[in-house]
């Protein structure tokens, strides 16, 4: 029975006979409100399953959800539909406003004798589903099982860490490795229907203790599996959402915002003290020799030096990293010899420049209940964490803990992707879900930049440490912290710029020495005047993963377009129809040269200004490993 007066949803029962015996299968279907994507789900011999639909062809055909054990048997008892239509407002990020349109089935479920609910929510760009568990007895196992019955010819691309992320690999070619590799999200799948997808999860905040989506291949079924196990403690949970974004482009699955629409809404009352911004930052310039022979390190000269930069160039935050203290025990941590925290702590805040400290366990443990109250009483604003890995339960508590301080954290080191949780806790300012540049180096390349651009972000917004200018001098190892192998860094000025915009985060870290950037000033023009976190519009205008990615992201009215290429260099065509009509602009290029390269000379760079209006097609081209800049305001009469 379909309801006539919408087609979002509908109720087909399907009867024949096999071996004389009679049986039936119940299909639900809900549509998006735009009725392009449809989710079929299917309950049949007392399971459930799902197909999910692009214009009524299959993206992913009948697979299997469970919420307790494979074997258990449920029975459909009710379903509903509902439909949202609003919009909200966040504290910050991509988008100013944020629209929030769905239709939604609910079934309620009986699963041998615990009551359930399943939850499947449908957007114009994908779905989340969820289960909440209502009655049973405490320790009960609960397995969230997820089925995605891809295409064999869809390709799949999965982040790795530090490494370079994996892909592209076909189902097929994954069915035939003896042992798979870890295989996390998010996952983006390039659909053999011209279709981009991304699996992965919203709301771990909501039930921390499934812990964090993972995949396996199962060869038995030939199909890739989420499974996520758990106690359940009280008499009620609700689950993480499983989420599957669906995109004609890959560089939408970036700005998609069903995953921020699918978490727990702000739980801060008051958020005005959440600022996101640029930060400099100390790790990768110790050693740093200025030409007035002053040479940086862990002591409180360098931080002022850096505090006074940051002071004068409009840069909200100085992040203090690793090694400025030397031992933690409880309630007390000994600073090193050389630098005076609280000092630097009182002259920054004369500066009007905010602080963020790090702090990590390796040596020793100050105890976390009186670690956020005493990096506020230093007067800071933020901490960085490092090293506690996929501790979903620690991380959200770290979170509150951090935010009932008026701390922003970030998390690094392999830290939980936690997507949506900047919504929930928006003093979750940023995390290292990536390869953060110099760390390791055993990884970045123009094209694990674009890659991970375009996979590991999917997930949020990321700490990626783009922006350094002195890239002879760190080739050159010039620095305590520099490359483990020496002129194995390949990048061009121009594309440092881009990428400190094209990577979303709410606290931009820019990781170079401030002589550097003020050699260039012309050049840092455009990191000092981009605007962090309180976009009001986002938009990747090309991309194509390991070849190229172009954002533009808007302020008030400015627009800011970042492009970058791999290691071969390219063009591409920009069309300002985002801009308005009957207004001219100001344009500032920031770009290679046709000398430019990354690896023979990639300091070369070049500034070229124009007048341009809504229409306009700007050929921007880009060296070997190179990138453009483009900062467009109104032209002021």
């Amino acid at each position: 029975m379909r309801l006539s007066f919408q087609t979002i949803f509908s109720v087909i029962l399907l009867f024949g006979l096999t071996n004389s015996c009679a049986f039936a299968n119940t299909v639900f279907e809900v549509n998006s409100p735009t009725g392009k994507i449809s989710v079929l789900i299917n309950e049949a011999n007392n399971v459930l399953s799902y197909s999910l639909l692009k214009e009524g062809k299959e993206l992913i055909t009948s697979s299997q959800i469970s919420i307790l054990s494979s074997g258990a048997r449920l029975k459909v008892k009710g379903s509903k539909i509902n439909s949202q239509n609003s919009t909200w407002q966040p504290v910050w990020g991509q988008f100013s406003e944020i629209d929030n349109q769905y239709n939604e089935l609910v079934l309620d479920l009986d699963i041998e004798g615990i009551q359930a609910k399943l939850y499947v929510r449908v957007f114009n760009e994908g779905l989340g589903f969820r289960y909440t568990l209502d009655g049973y007895n405490e320790g009960t196992e609960a397995e969230l099982y997820c089925e995605y019955n891809l295409s064999q010819k869809d390709i799949l691309y999965f982040p790795a860490g530090e490494g370079v992320p994996l892909g592209p690999i076909t189902i097929k070619e994954l069915s035939s490795i003896d042992k798979a590799p870890k295989l996390v999200m998010p996952m983006v799948v390039e659909n053999s229907e011209n279709t981009f997808l991304s699996l992965l999860e919203s709301d771990l905040y909501s039930s921390p203790e499934f812990g964090v989506i993972n995949f396996n291949f199962n060869k038995n079924k030939n199909t890739l599996v989420s499974s996520n196990k758990t106690k359940l403690k009280g008499t009620f949970t609700t689950t993480p959402w499983r989420v599957i974004l669906v995109n004609d482009k890959v560089g939408d699955l970036v700005t998609n915002t069903m995953p921020l629409n699918l978490a727990t809404p702000n739980q801060l009352e008051d958020t005005s003290w959440i600022k996101p911004g640029k930060t400099l930052w100390d790790w990768r310039v110790h050693g740093y020799k200025a030409e007035d022979g002053f040479t940086y390190g862990i002591d409180t000269k360098s931080y002022m030096r850096f505090i006074d930069f940051a002071a004068e160039k409009g840069i909200e935050y100085f992040l203090i990293d690793d090694f400025w203290f030397t031992k933690a025990t409880s309630g007390h941590l000994e600073i090193t010899e050389n630098l005076d925290i609280e000092k630097v702590s009182a002259y920054a805040k004369t500066k009007d420049v905010k602080l963020i400290l790090y702090y990590d366990r390796h040596k020793g443990d100050f105890g976390d209940d009186n670690l956020f109250p005493y990096y506020k009483s230093l007067g800071m604003s933020g901490i960085k964490y490092g090293f506690m890995g996929s501790k979903v339960l620690f991380t959200r508590n770290a979170i509150e803990k951090s935010a009932e301080n008026h701390l922003l954290v970030d998390f690094h080191d392999g830290p939980v992707p936690f997507t949506g949780i900047e919504r929930t806790l928006p003093n979750a300012i940023t995390k290292e879900y990536c390869h953060a540049q110099q760390d390791s180096r055993r990884a970045f390349t123009p094209e694990t930049f674009i890659k991970m651009a375009l996979i590991n972000a999917v997930q949020g917004p990321l700490d990626m440490n783009n922006g350094n200018f002195s890239l002879v001098d760190i080739n050159n190892g010039n620095r305590q912290k520099g490359p483990r192998k020496t002129h194995s860094y390949f990048s061009t000025v121009a594309s440092e710029v881009a990428r400190t915009l094209i990577i979303h985060s709410g606290l931009v870290c820019i990781p170079d020495a401030p002589e550097a950037y003020a050699k260039k000033a012309d050049l840092f023009e455009f990191i000092e005047k981009m605007p962090v976190g309180k976009w009001d519009d986002s938009k990747v205008l090309h991309a194509k993963i390991g070849e190229y990615i172009s954002t533009a992201r808007r302020h008030g009215d400015d627009w800011f377009v970042g492009s970058v290429y791999n290691q071969k260099g390219g063009a591409l065509d920009i069309n300002l129809e985002f801009l308005k009509e009957n207004q001219m602009y100001d344009a500032t290029f920031y770009e290679d040269t046709k000398d430019t390269h990354c690896e023979t000379n990639p300091e070369a760079y070049q500034i070229r200004k124009f007048i341009v209006k809504k229409g306009d097609i700007l050929n921007i081209k880009m060296a070997p490993g190179g990138g453009h800049a483009i900062w467009i305001r109104p032209v002021i009469n």
